[in-house]
């Protein structure tokens, strides 16, 4: 069999794309997403499983774990991780354009995102690369905690939330940073985004006073307050910033 061409930037743009949005522990080249994108770009799945393995190399959270990727990394993967790694914004649509332009397909086909409510126009391309990006963000955290809650452990996954640590409307920049996103149950997503309860820089359940408000509510205890002070699950990969969950804490938690 003759060897395959050397990798392009626009395939591992595309396969960084899969090392955000697919379980590290679910990363097989039987695994039916990787086998979609690697007929799409030209290359064998197995090829692909390793180029995402590669990023995991540049994780600087699994390093910490001593999870080394694999080490056949080369200078163009290095690249295309420091390019994209603190801008998420082009990477989430950039690498979804270039499925669309291997496959030969409008963008909204290949993403199979919902678009029949989208009207023609100067601004379908705009709400389609938000939707685009809002699906990016969504399966990234889901995926870096193993679609379970991080405060519960729930694994339903029609009750996930891709919650913002720092609110959508407060850090443009940081909209789609996978290290500003915590998956929660859509209880503790709503009760975090109004600042019933955060997160500590040390990863713990901090639960507000305000709950004493509300000391005859059967439901209180179970649903928040068993939880104070509790480890969060860590994700496998993109740890929330601490930096960010200061400033749920400072800004936005009900203290």
């Amino acid at each position: 069999m003759a060897k395959q061409n050397r990798w392009t930037r626009e395939q591992t743009i595309i396969s960084l794309n899969l090392y955000c949005q697919i379980p590290f522990n679910k990363v097989s080249s039987n695994h039916p997403v990787i086998v979609k994108i690697a007929n799409i770009i030209g290359r064998t799945p197995n090829s692909v499983k390793m180029k995402i393995g590669n990023f995991g190399s540049f994780d600087p959270e699994l390093l910490k774990r001593g999870i080394v990727g694999l080490g056949n990394t080369s200078k163009l993967d290095e690249e295309v991780w420091n390019e994209f790694n603190n801008d998420w914004d082009n990477l989430a649509y950039e690498s979804e354009l270039l499925i669309s332009k291997f496959a030969n397909k409008p963008i909204e086909r290949t993403s199979e995102i919902d678009t029949e409510d989208i009207p023609l126009g100067k601004e379908r391309e705009a709400m389609i690369k938000q939707r685009i990006n809002q699906k990016f963000f969504r399966s990234t955290i889901l995926s870096s905690y193993n679609l379970k809650c991080c405060v519960t452990g729930l694994s339903i996954s029609d009750f996930l939330v891709a919650s913002h640590i720092v609110p959508w409307s407060k850090d443009e920049k940081n909209r789609l940073n996978p290290r500003n996103g915590l998956c929660l149950n859509s209880i503790h997503d709503k009760a975090f985004d109004k600042g019933f309860i955060t997160i500590t820089t040390n990863f713990k359940v901090k639960v507000s006073k305000i709950f004493e408000n509300f000391k005859k509510d059967n439901a209180i205890p179970d649903l928040f307050l068993k939880y104070d002070n509790q480890p969060i699950s860590l994700p496998d990969k993109f740890h929330p910033s601490k930096e960010f969950l200061d400033y749920h804490y400072n800004n936005i938690f009900q203290r």
